[in-house]
This record gives structure tokens, C-alpha cells and sequence, in this order.
């Protein structure tokens, strides 16, 4: 008798979709562990994969060589990041031009972090795009693009407070953004009631959880504390003395993000956006157990049952 549980492990895969992230590598040891991360995710099917852009155009040519490999080596579905800090319509413009030209259809528009970094003050660039929702106005103007735009589940660290944040979020979607992705968060709560707040305010398009996978609790705690994300305390002491032991850190990691997917998706969910950090390991066992599998793997579990 075949087991109900891979019967549904199966059914949850198909309805599942994910996408990953990816930022261009900085020398040639990078590249190849991109590379070994691409090879490795790819027979997963994402939706699509993400390329992150730096500050006015800082990786401008290492994000057009890393789409353009994934492109033409890959079946993967590239999405080009597009920031507008620190530069004018003109140079933003021409580089839309250049990735559609490379035949890029998605883009996740963002208005980008300061040059000087998270904290500091934004100042937009006198004869540029000032804002994420006039970037994404940009973006639609030069063609019918797919368009993902940001979302702050414990809302951005700059604004006011969240009827601000969700007001900029509707001008995204009026100017013609197709989803959004959110910031990395570990509360699902904090989740939900931050999509029940953007659904009152009229915005319907989809909000995809983005899940870090935690490679080192260290870091992640100290970019959450900039970036104003929450780390509950029991996160904190499932790493508690695991400094110097990375195997098990990275088995508490993948359970917990493996735990928070799992979560969401009892809560409906059905589509995911991992925040890999040019890293396989963790974003591929976590789709693995919520079941979004290689085909052929899938294919030869159920035959086995």
C-alpha cells in the first residue's frame, strides 16, 4: 500500500513555488561557488531567479555578466535588481534597456540602501528617480515587464510608521508592480498581520515571504538589529554556543527555516522567495522538506511507493 505521506509530499511540491537570490561574485572563487549554487538549485524549477544590483550601478557590469550566464548556460529565469540611488533617469534608464536587451523580462525594483549604508540618509540623486515607486513607473514605461517591489512585514526602517510604509507600497502597485517581496522576518506573525494591514489598504497583489536561511546567526543578528528585523529570543538560543560548530549550526538552520515555511504554508502560503547568499546548502535542503523536489527525484519516490 503506498504511504499518504508521499501522496502528499508530492501534491505540496506541485503547488509550491520558489525562487532564490543571488548577488554577483567578486572574483573568480566567488564565481565558481555561484556557479556550484546556480548547478546545484536549478533542477529545483524555481519561478524565477533574482540578481541583486549595487548602489548606483557599483556591480552594474558583475550583474550583467552573472545574468547573461545564467541566460545562456542555464534554464534558469533571470530577474534583474534595479536600484536608483546615486544615479540620474538617464543612466537608469539605459541599463533597463540593456538587461531587456539581454532579454531579461522580470525585474525587482528597489530604491536601494545610501551609498554610506543602512542608517544613513537617504538622499535621492538630483536628476534621478527619487523613490522605489518612481523607479517601478520607469521600469513599466520601457516595456511590460514583470515587476517585484519590496515589503516590510515590520515595516522599513526609515519610515514613520506603517501607514507611510503601506502608502508607499500602494504607489508601487498603482505604478505598476506585479508582487512583492518581503524583507526577511522569523515571526510569522508579524507576517500575516502585516498583509492583513496592505489587504485593507487595497493592495492585492501577492506578498512573498522572503526567508533567510541563518549560514551564521552572528551576522544576521547583527544586520537585523540595522534593518530593523526581530530575532526571537528562542532563535537566539537554538544557536547558543554553535560559534564554533558549524555542522550542527547549520542543521539548527535549515530546521528552523524548514519550521517557518512549513508554517506558512499551513497558513495558506504556497510561494517563497529564499535569500540564499550564493550558498546551495540550506536553501536546497529546506525545499526539500516542504517538498519542492527535483522532478525525476519526485517521479522515482513515487514510483517506489
Amino acid at each position: 500500500m503506498a504511504d499518504p505521506r508521499l501522496s502528499r509530499r508530492s501534491d505540496l511540491g506541485d503547488r509550491i513555488k520558489v525562487s532564490f537570490e543571488f548577488f554577483p561574485p567578486k572574483s573568480d572563487e566567488m564565481e565558481g561557488r555561484l556557479w556550484d549554487t546556480v548547478t546545484k538549485l536549478e533542477p529545483l524549477s524555481p519561478h524565477y531567479v533574482s540578481v541583486t544590483y549595487g548602489a548606483g550601478g557599483s556591480t552594474r557590469e558583475r550583474t550583467a555578466r552573472t545574468i547573461s550566464r545564467i541566460l545562456t548556460e542555464s534554464s534558469l529565469r533571470p530577474a534583474a535588481h534595479m536600484t536608483c540611488v546615486d544615479a540620474t533617469r538617464g543612466d537608469v534608464d539605459e541599463v533597463i534597456r540593456q538587461f531587456a536587451d539581454m532579454g531579461v523580462t522580470r525585474f525587482v525594483a528597489l530604491r536601494g540602501d545610501p551609498a554610506a549604508g543602512v542608517g544613513a540618509k537617504y538622499r535621492p540623486h538630483p536628476d534621478g528617480y527619487s523613490n522605489g515607486a518612481d523607479l517601478v513607473g520607469a521600469i513599466r514605461r520601457a516595456g511590460d515587464f514583470e515587476v517585484s517591489v519590496s515589503a516590510y512585514p515590520e515595516k522599513h526602517p526609515e519610515s514613520a510608521d506603517f501607514a507611510t510604509d503601506i502608502d508607499m507600497l500602494k504607489r508601487k502597485v498603482d505604478n505598476g508592480a506585479t508582487r512583492a517581496i518581503t524583507q526577511f522576518f522569523f515571526d510569522n506573525d508579524l507576517y500575516e498581520r502585516y498583509v492583513e494591514r496592505v489587504r485593507r489598504a487595497g493592495i492585492y497583489v501577492p506578498i512573498v515571504p522572503g526567508v533567510l536561511p541563518i549560514h551564521n546567526f552572528k551576522q544576521v543578528a547583527n544586520f537585523s538589529s540595522r534593518c530593523g528585523a526581530h530575532i526571537p529570543a528562542w532563535i537566539a538560543e537554538r544557536f547558543d554556543g554553535l560559534d564554533k560548530d558549524p555542522q550542527t549550526h547549520a542543521l539548527v538552520a535549515a530546521a528552523i527555516a524548514a519550521e517557518q515555511v512549513h508554517d506558512l504554508i499551513e497558513r495558506g502560503l504556497g510561494e517563497f522567495h529564499f535569500y540564499t547568499m550564493n550558498r546551495a546548502d540550506l536553501a536546497y535542503a529546506i525545499c526539500h522538506m516542504i517538498g519542492a523536489r527535483p522532478e525525476i527525484a519526485v517521479a522515482a519516490t513515487s514510483a517506489a511507493a
